[in-house]
């Protein structure tokens, strides 16, 4: 690391650091004018409103957090985003490529819940990652500069060993996606004591929705965990999958209004429903015209609102295409599969046989990276919904293996109604990349 940048980068945190306590006291636009060396650094315009809006919400939030958890988002925006940037540089410089930004681990499949559809059920104990191997891991992942991790399930909270794990991480920010029934208050305490974790709780709607799918009086208990962490101190938010069937519902704004706001969450995460899992199939899929709304929808909320808001099928422009194979995200799941996506079940390597290094230059996530993104058009970000053909032809080309039942469909069963799809929504796709995107397409370099 030159030492010059070192200094300057250590300098930046101090500062960062020593405003923690004087945040709520600055204006917003002195916050934003300080924000800006960050925020000219991000192409898109979508995604500098999104770090504006980040900014300015942790400013309002600040007062309420526990001291702990205040440093921990510090410690974030210095190190996860910016800080440990040198350290990835060096890692491309080596490899040729970057190391992904973040890592999606699920270090078990087993849940409390028995939800309709999922397969939960199906695994036990035997079948968790060994915490030895989930330490390894992150420590690999820091290493090559990667601070930030995710980790879903299965139910994160049912790993005994979880916690323990935050511990030892201290200076790592974890994001859990939870059912949110384990939260509660000793749990949500423990969480605000540690700093360093962002529980994103599961909601499929209001209670009749979420009762529906998920069991009687489940609702309950997620409200109750969020009263728990907001009373606790802690930033949290909520994770809501879309189908065919709540699209209208999920991308309200009556929606928003009422878990960021009456329920204190911090951020929101939207999820494409996809056809994978147990009995794969697209009926549960939002049309090619929903999605379309949806992306109309969290774009106005996320503007006028400043919500801090995403939608990973919808917001391609906001971070340059897909994310997979370690382009910026993979996924690692209780077997220790390194899969590229969380939707994408394949694998060549398996964590336990090679370190994170070898997984990420293994010819099936490199093929993927070469071909990314798929399209000029970055609302078409997907490989395995807007261009299928791109996750066909790297498996062939890898000979990667599906890493649980029914997997394979998704490329052979489903292959037809999925470029049938593909080709729906991108006529529809491209009529809006035209009419609004394209003039931010070539000052951001991605060309016509």
């Amino acid at each position: 690391m030159p030492a010059k940048s070192g200094i300057r980068d250590y300098a930046i945190k101090k500062t960062i650091n020593g405003l923690i306590f004087v945040l709520p006291s600055v204006s917003d636009e002195k916050l934003l004018s300080f924000a800006e060396k960050f925020v000219g650094t991000i192409k898109w315009p979508d995604g500098q409103e999104w770090v504006r809006s980040l900014i300015l919400q942790l400013k309002n939030r600040l007062p309420e957090l526990n001291k702990n958890v205040r440093h921990g988002a510090i410690n974030f925006l210095t190190d996860a985003l910016f800080y440990k940037s040198r350290v990835r540089d060096a890692f491309k410089e080596k490899n040729g490529f970057g190391p992904p930004l973040l890592m999606v681990i699920s270090p078990t499949m087993r849940c409390n819940l028995r939800c309709v559809g999922c397969y939960a059920g199906m695994y036990s104990k035997n079948d968790d990652l060994p915490v030895e191997v989930l330490d390894r891991i992150i420590n690999e992942g820091k290493a090559m500069g990667t601070y930030f991790n995710v980790i879903s399930g299965g139910e994160p909270f049912y790993y005994k060993p979880l916690l323990d794990i935050f511990r030892r991480h201290s200076d790592v920010t974890f994001q859990v996606y939870t059912n949110g029934t384990l939260i509660d208050k000793d749990l949500a305490r423990g969480i605000a004591e540690l700093g360093n974790v962002i529980p994103c709780i599961s909601v499929e709607g209001y209670e009749k929705e979420t009762d529906a799918r998920r069991g009687e009086g489940v609702y309950a208990k997620v409200m109750q965990a969020m009263d728990n962490l907001r009373e606790a101190g802690v930033l949290y938010g909520f994770s809501a999958t879309v189908t065919r069937f709540n699209n209208d519902m999920l991308s309200s704004e009556d929606f928003v209004d009422y878990y960021m706001n009456e329920k204190g969450c911090f951020l929101g995460w939207y999820f494409q429903y996809m056809p994978i899992g147990t009995r794969p199939s697209l009926d549960l899929m939002t049309t090619p015209e929903q999605r379309i709304q949806r992306l109309e929808r969290v774009s106005k909320i996320r503007r006028e609102k400043k919500s801090l808001i995403a939608d990973f099928w919808c917001d391609g422009p906001l971070v340059g295409g897909c994310l997979a194979a370690g382009r910026n995200y993979l996924h690692i799941n209780q077997s220790g599969d390194v899969e590229p996506c969380v939707f994408a079940h394949f694998a060549v390597d398996n964590i336990k046989d090679k370190s994170l290094e070898e997984a990420l230059k293994s010819d099936f996530f490199r093929s993927i990276r070469e071909r990314a993104p798929y399209h000029p058009n970055l609302l078409r970000p997907c490989m395995i919904i807007d261009h299928p053909y791109v996750l066909r032809e790297c498996v062939a080309g890898s000979g990667a293996c599906p890493t649980h039942p029914e997997a394979q469909g998704i490329v052979t069963d489903l292959a037809d109604d999925l470029d049938r799809y593909g080709e729906e929504y991108g006529r529809l796709a491209d009529e809006i990349w035209m009419e609004d995107y394209q003039e931010e397409a070539v000052e951001a370099g991605q060309g016509a």
